[in-house]
């Protein structure tokens, strides 16, 4: 099922991804038609998403580059057992997001999974920053005036 909502996520529009979901309806409809109905009261909530670069979709619908992050600090809290105060607890979390990758091996893996989003979040908030500041025009007294 998750194979064939992938191109709903993926589409570059909201016309082409609900084309994707009508083809995902026809195939899993008499399957499943309570997935079906969900997706179709919540597509008013879906199509913001869809305005995200694909990149940081991609970061978004998979939750292995998170997990990867996530898995381990459970298990760093246990071996500890208790902590006298709130620091001790952040600094043994933080010792155990440090030694997640003690080769370095994986700084590739990270590199290719976040890197591509977080350049398409730059991008985003460079394109919305351009547009307010064209927004505002010359009417907009600056703080500290240029010379």
């Amino acid at each position: 099922m998750s194979r064939d909502l992938r191109p709903v996520f993926a589409a570059p529009s909201e016309g082409a991804a609900k084309e994707r979901f009508v083809e995902f309806s026809t195939k899993w409809g008499r399957q499943d038609p309570a997935i079906t109905r969900l997706r179709e009261n919540a597509w008013s909530e879906f199509v913001p998403f869809l305005d995200c670069d694909v990149e940081i979709r991609r970061v978004i619908c998979s939750t292995n580059a998170i997990e990867s992050l996530n898995a381990p600090l459970p298990a760093a809290v246990r071996a500890r057992g208790h902590f006298p105060t709130l620091q001790a607890a952040l600094n043994r979390l933080y010792l155990a997001t440090r030694a997640l990758d003690p080769t370095s091996k994986g700084r590739a893996r990270w590199a290719t999974r976040w890197k591509p989003a977080l350049y398409a979040v730059r991008r985003h908030h460079r394109r919305r920053k351009n547009q307010l500041n064209a927004n505002r025009g010359s009417t907009v007294k600056r703080a500290f005036p240029r010379r």
